[in-house]
């Protein structure tokens, strides 16, 4: 099993990363913010538009298994830097024959969408628990367990990609009665940029899964950029917005709820950008990834292995759980669904 080690996250535009011994350096204007030892990390991570890192320590990075990801202050990746693809050429080569084929990449797809709405219907029905006087949370979990039974018995990833969309909808058209704290609104999901503070911190969550997700299925020796859902697009890590799928409500969605509900961050917290986006302050950003590396150090008891561990190692369980029925070994994946 994977050590679940931590993430650096560096968000201050200007910020410079060297190496410095077996260290990284993180420096800012010439005054040094932080070192941290290379061995406390599998993987360097940041968001800001003028962050350097030294070839030297990129050299390190990538001898050592440590990835390092450059983002937007939003959280889309530009690009990512790692070293040599671990895992054996023959499960790749059985992956890529997979994902040729209509049926078998259906049948994976249908689990991970079904999962990803059950556990989606998990999230309401927890909430309908505390506003038990919307109507709308309970009619709207009935309706998403229609819409597992229908995912599971979709006769084509375009049948599939539907019920998605629909059950997608549903979800999100009742998001805003989970949001207890006054004075936010959520009214439809909108993306590329966000248009209100709420997408904006749902888009930024969303961004830190799919990097748990890439880097866990890259560790078992998948291809990250081949789905079984999501099709080939250059640049996409379609395998893992795949898996990340099942992840979305009950990780990044709760800890959006939390730190709205808690009160954690304020509508001073975001701006809106030239191109009309809204934007995360920096102090927003450092808030949500402390709060987010906290939430990863908490356990669960996995309800196939029977074991308890890390929500951060959740993803490079289900990676490997991924592979072994690529390789065949397992006879259907089983996703990860939420109690």
């Amino acid at each position: 099993m994977r050590q679940h080690l931590n993430t650096l996250y560096v968000t201050r535009d200007g910020a410079q990363l060297t190496l410095d011994g077996e260290t990284v350096s993180v420096s800012q204007n010439g005054n040094r913010l932080i070192r941290v030892p290379l061995h406390n990390l599998e993987a360097i991570q940041t968001f800001g538009w003028n962050i350097w890192a030294s070839p030297q320590l990129i050299a390190a990075c990538a001898e050592k298994d440590i990835h390092v990801a450059f983002c937007s202050p939003y959280g889309k990746m530009f690009y990512r830097v790692s070293g040599f693809t671990p895992g054996s050429v023959l499960l790749r080569r059985q992956q890529y024959r997979l994902a040729d084929s209509a049926d078998k990449s259906l049948s994976i797809a249908r689990e991970m969408i079904a999962a990803k709405i059950l556990n989606a219907r998990t999230i309401l029905q927890r909430a309908s628990r505390d506003h038990s006087q919307s109507d709308a949370l309970h009619e709207t979990v009935d309706l998403l367990s229609r819409s597992v039974r229908l995912a599971r018995k979709a006769e084509s990833a375009a049948q599939l990609l539907g019920i998605e969309g629909q059950s997608a909808e549903l979800y999100f058209s009742v998001f805003d009665s989970m949001i207890t704290a006054p004075g936010w609104n959520f009214d439809t999901r909108n993306r590329r940029p966000p248009k209100d503070p709420v997408n904006a911190l749902l888009s930024f969550g969303y961004s830190l899964l799919a990097a748990d997700c890439k880097s866990a299925l890259e560790a078992v020796g998948l291809d990250s950029c081949v789905g079984v859902y999501h099709r080939d697009r250059p640049g996409r890590p379609g395998l893992a917005l795949d898996l990340m799928e099942e992840f979305r409500a009950p990780l990044a969605d709760r800890l959006v709820l939390t730190l709205l509900n808690r009160r954690q961050v304020s509508k001073k917290d975001f701006s809106e950008d030239a191109e009309g986006g809204m934007r995360l302050s920096d102090d927003a950003r450092r808030l949500v990834l402390s709060t987010w590396q906290e939430r990863k150090s908490e356990t669960i008891m996995h309800p196939l292995l029977q074991e308890k561990i890390t929500i951060g190692m959740l993803p490079h369980v289900q990676a490997r759980l991924l592979a072994q029925h690529v390789r065949g070994t397992l006879d259907a994946y089983p996703p990860m669904l939420w109690r």
